[in-house]
């Protein structure tokens, strides 16, 4: 079910369509599951040929790592699987170099991931979010200096603007550094702004896109309704009250019934569509259980027609702002009313 493989970004690295997100690995919270659990998820998404695990160094205060390192200690076991975890935050307080993408942050961070991980390397490295007081040559040169070691294997950013992207690319390029593969994005049916730059960006540079968060916290599995929604509690219900105001209760209720006529779930409905989507290598997904990882996971053999797509483009089509709007407008200026690429002289 998940053994559909590609290669990501520029990389040789083989990966699943469909990685298995480690967020709600340990930590305690009543949301969170137990090292038990975890095990278990891990096993099912390995038995549906998935070899894609991500994390990062904060999840379940740390326990995540732990978790994955616990299941892949022989060294056959880690070996046939992409282990990709996070670098830049820190859950602890008062240290001000604790975090960060400088370079004493990143190799503390590293081998502090290495020991709970039980690994002696990493097969994908994240910067986990932009961190503006730190120069992006000083990230790219540490991040190299890993790759250089064998620490890392392969570099990912995430939760960073196209400028500073594109900034990074090709200051690899001119030093030559090891470069970025692949962006790990917030997408989904209720996040789309990705589409404005970022996406166009990662496709010219070749960079493979990974979504987070591709079910927006469990809004778009129609467990929420107008009516229900105000009512709900729990830190996921919190997080999905977020994305459903009207026009996302509009783009679930036209999942809902793209689902109900097709006999499939609405989560599998966008995942399906977000599958399809330009640029996306791999989709991070969470579960709360293994019936709902087997749920989610499907979605890697539905293929939606040109009805449904069409329907969960319009119902949830972002608005730009300019310059991209402009860009877009005033493409009839530039093709003369012919179509160049699949775009006529509208611009649409």
């Amino acid at each position: 079910m998940l053994d559909d493989y590609v290669t990501l970004g520029t990389s040789g690295l083989r990966v699943s369509r469909m990685a298995l997100g480690s967020f709600n690995f340990g930590g305690g919270r009543d949301w969170e599951l137990t090292p038990e659990e975890s095990h278990a998820i891990i096993d099912k998404y390995l038995a549906l040929g998935g070899n894609f695990i991500d994390s990062a160094n904060i999840y379940g205060a740390g326990e995540a790592e732990a978790i994955i390192g616990d299941h892949f200690a022989s060294p056959s076991a880690r070996d046939a699987v992409v282990i990709a975890t996070k670098f830049t935050s820190h859950p602890g307080t008062g240290d001000p170099n604790a975090g960060g993408a400088h370079r004493k942050s990143i190799m503390r961070a590293c081998e502090a991931s290495l020991r709970q991980l039980k690994t002696d390397y990493i097969d994908l490295y994240w910067m986990h979010l932009w961190d503006k007081a730190t120069p992006i040559e000083e990230t790219l040169r540490a991040l190299d200096d890993l790759v250089a070691q064998g620490k890392i294997l392969h570099i990912g950013f995430s939760n960073v603007p196209a400028w500073k992207m594109a900034e990074a690319h090709m200051l690899a390029r001119f030093r030559g550094f090891s470069p970025v593969v692949a962006l790990q994005l917030q997408y989904s049916l209720l996040e789309r702004n990705i589409e404005a730059e970022l996406v166009p960006m990662a496709k010219e540079y070749g960079i493979a896109i990974c979504p987070w968060s591709p079910l927006k916290s469990g809004a778009l599995t129609g467990r929420f309704n107008r009516e229900t929604i105000d009512a709900a509690t729990g830190e996921r219900a919190t997080l999905a009250r977020r994305g459903l105001d009207e026009r996302g209760f509009a783009i679930v209720d036209a999942l809902v019934a793209i689902a109900g006529a097709r006999g499939l779930k609405p989560a599998q409905v966008a995942l399906t569509w977000l599958r399809g989507q330009p640029g996306v290598a791999s989709i991070v997904l969470g579960a709360d259980s293994v019936a709902e990882l087997e749920v989610n996971a499907a979605a890697g053999l539905i293929e939606l027609d040109a009805e449904a797509r069409a329907m969960l483009d319009e119902v949830s089509r972002p608005v730009f702002r300019y310059p991209i709007d402009f860009v877009n407008r005033g493409a009839g200026a530039i093709h003369g009313g012919t179509r160049i690429n699949g775009v006529g002289g509208t611009g649409t």
